[in-house]
């Protein structure tokens, strides 16, 4: 999928004498520095609330070893973003000693919350675009798609919770032992960060010269964002394709693969970096757990443990 498009993409849509001349007319620094804000942003934002779930779902865990974890792992997100949550899943497990299914729950419910912000965001753009539905059609199946995964999920989780079903019986539990009204404040910190992640884009457009509008970003960013669920290279080729075929209405499709491709590189490199400054963090980490365990040393009761560095 990846190589298929990455080849459509910049060997038969781009051209690349107009790439190269609309990243030339971009306010590269101000581009720059609000590229960094926003991945900063999330990446920050994201640890500082997964580290909240893991401890109400697995057991304590610093936010400095959640981060030397996740920023280990954002070397791997170069490549892949499957292959950088799997990595950090592993690490994560071996590191708290908790169970396989538990460790996934703690650090899926930021993504989960997420997804129901995004959902409501969507669905307020749609109310607010000009022409509605009939003329946002893209808007109004991504939010009805999102609106029926946010029931059906419910439902099942409901049903699971009052099954008499023995099959259940270690769901039924974990379910049962799980406080949702803990994670509500999770909600508003999410709806801050759409709002300024939308900000941040329409500037970094701006900069970049080929602005959007502030209404449209916020209707089409959770397509973005679902469209980054199909397997890539860093997504490169799927960031440009979805940001020309989302956006194709305000500027000429060249321009717009040119934003995206620029905002991919500096992904890149701010992964490298990341991944690069928390890496012998984390690989301390995993070794202290692992001279633990050689040692025969008991694992605390609930995970882990020491920051890097701490005796």
């Amino acid at each position: 999928m990846s190589a298929g498009l990455l080849f459509y993409v910049f060997g038969w849509l781009t051209d690349w004498q107009t790439l190269t001349a609309s990243i030339g007319r971009a306010n590269v620094p101000l581009f720059v520095a609000v590229t960094f804000a926003d991945k900063m942003l999330f990446f920050l934002l994201w640890t500082t609330l997964q580290v909240t779930a893991i401890r109400r779902l697995v057991g304590p865990l610093s936010v400095r070893s959640l981060l030397a974890l996740r920023g280990g792992s954002e070397l791997l997100r170069t490549i892949s973003n499957p292959l950088a949550d799997g990595a950090f899943l592993v690490a994560l497990i071996r590191v708290t000693g908790g169970s396989v299914g538990r460790v996934v729950l703690a650090a899926s419910v930021p993504g989960l919350v997420h997804g129901i912000v995004l959902v409501f965001q969507i669905t307020l753009a749609l109310f607010l675009l000009e022409g509605g539905v009939a003329a946002n059609r893209d808007v109004a199946i991504t939010a009805a798609v999102g609106w029926g995964l946010i029931l059906g999920t419910a439902f099942g989780v409901r049903r699971a919770r009052h099954s008499a079903s023995g099959r259940l019986a270690r769901v039924r539990a974990t379910l049962e032992a799980i406080d949702f009204r803990a994670f509500a404040p999770m909600l508003g910190w999410f709806l801050v960060l759409g709002f300024l992640d939308i900000t941040v884009q329409c500037i970094a457009t701006h900069a970049f010269g080929a602005p959007i509008p502030f209404l449209s970003l916020m209707a089409r960013i959770p397509i973005l964002y679902a469209a980054f669920l199909i397997p890539s290279f860093g997504n490169f080729g799927t960031r440009e394709l979805a940001w020309a075929g989302l956006f194709g209405e305000y500027h000429d499709r060249d321009v717009l693969i040119a934003y995206a491709f620029a905002t991919n590189t500096l992904f890149l490199m701010f992964h490298v970096l990341i991944g690069a400054t928390f890496l012998p963090s984390a690989i301390s980490l995993i070794r202290q757990v692992r001279k633990a365990q050689r040692e025969g040393e008991p694992m605390p009761k609930g995970p882990l443990v020491h920051d890097p560095g701490e005796p």
